[in-house]
């Protein structure tokens, strides 16, 4: 069945449908991820929008349920270049085609993604319609396009109510682990290989209790914290910052999640009370721009954003770059920073855009891109131990009060 992708400047592509059998308006971003086409689906990050895959081959290691980093699929769409439909991995459970239509995501492939990123790229990112309706009109679907907005998909993706995650008391239960990482820890456990110490979690987080709020968290968020030993409450993103106080948690953490930020008033008020307590917290992506807000910096919409596994991140304090995943359509003003508040931590070696936030005088910094992927596989993961080392040297400030 043929299918059209029109974007809002009038471009027209023509290729084959796939997936579920719907049409959808929604805004049109690319992703330059070689593989994790399974990771993209599923980050609730995608929720109200259209992802564009630029690696042109996708689906020909299939659909691995153990490695999805929520519940379903988010994304409006899914456009590719080429969609296997057959696929050989031994751990697969379905191919990506049967993936989509039970989360009924339509899509298109056959087009020249390739076209489609550049125009992307100069134009910047902009709204589309995937549709089999070959009797489209454009002077009816163009004003439909320039119309949509994604506005609060926040409150689309969190969790309803609270649950908990209970910490890993040895290697053995490290079962969170996802993808191959998971295998090398069970054959450790059972005495079939050596492992580099860097990959076994250290449970220096034994014992601490993690307030995660869940703007649109990955799984892997959670799991970077349960595999090091740290009980994890997850809570709806309108949970009142009252609420986790009275919890009393070691540490806080602010998660990933879509949209703008600016569209999260009600959150970044919450946001201000956690600020002005003691408690020691770590932002990620969303959670890192919504902490700036809240602390009376801004943010603006990229051009067309960082999406894909490849995106290299300096850190300021020592020089090291790492290659980092990101996925973020918005970014932390750097020129509206008040150094009193906040001061870089890291930067975007590509464009220099801001990526990482010390802030002054507090137990908080945060980070624009994504410690718990494993695209380096797991160079950035040491975010997550500094985040609990500043936990225990609070905890100990306590008792020595």
């Amino acid at each position: 069945m043929k299918a059209f992708l029109i974007l809002e400047d009038g471009t027209v592509f023509e290729g084959t449908h796939i997936g579920a059998e719907k049409e959808v308006v929604s805004e049109i971003v690319f992703n330059t991820s070689m593989a994790g086409y399974l990771e993209v689906l599923t980050d609730p990050s995608y929720a109200g929008q259209a992802v564009c895959m630029t690696y042109p081959l996708i689906g020909n290691y299939g659909i691995c349920k153990d490695d999805m980093e929520s519940v379903k699929a988010w994304p409006d769409g899914f456009i590719v270049r080429e969609l296997s439909r057959n696929f050989s991995n031994f751990r697969a459970d379905i191919s990506i085609q049967e993936f989509l239509e039970s989360n009924d995501v339509p899509g298109i492939a056959g087009i020249d993604t390739r076209a489609l990123t550049k125009i992307l790229r100069e134009k910047g990112t902009m709204n589309g319609m995937i549709t089999t309706n070959a009797n489209y009109d454009l002077d009816e679907v163009l004003p439909k396009l320039k119309a949509y907005n994604t506005g609060k998909v926040v409150e689309k993706v969190t969790c309803k109510e609270k649950y908990f995650l209970k910490g890993s008391e040895s290697l053995e239960q490290n079962g969170a682990l996802s993808g191959s990482a998971r295998f090398v820890a069970e054959d450790y456990a059972a005495g079939k290989r050596e492992i580099k110490p860097s990959l076994v979690k250290e449970l220096n987080g034994a014992g601490k209790k993690v307030a995660l709020l869940d703007f649109g968290t990955k799984d892997n968020i959670a799991y970077s914290l349960k595999t090091r030993g740290c009980d994890v409450t997850v809570y709806p993103a309108n949970t009142p910052a009252s609420e986790i106080i009275e919890a009393a948690p070691d540490g806080i953490m602010l998660s990933n999640g879509p949209g703008d930020p600016k569209e999260c008033t009600t959150i970044i008020e919450e946001i201000k009370k956690l600020y002005n307590t003691d408690i020691p917290i770590f932002a990620i992506c969303l959670g890192h721009q919504l902490m700036a807000l809240a602390t009376g910096a801004d943010t603006y919409k990229m051009k067309y954003g960082h999406r894909g596994g490849n995106h290299p991140v300096k850190d300021l304090a020592t020089g090291r770059v790492y290659i980092s995943s990101q996925n973020h359509g918005y970014v932390v003003d750097m020129d509206k920073l008040d150094p009193k508040v906040a001061t870089p931590a890291f930067i975007n070696v590509n464009d220099g855009t801001n990526e990482g936030l010390n802030y002054t005088g507090k137990n908080i910094f945060t980070v624009q891109f994504h410690p718990e992927a494993c695209c380096g596989p797991q160079d950035s993961g040491y975010l997550f131990d500094r985040f609990i080392t500043m936990m225990n040297e609070h905890a100990k400030m306590e008792v020595e009060k």
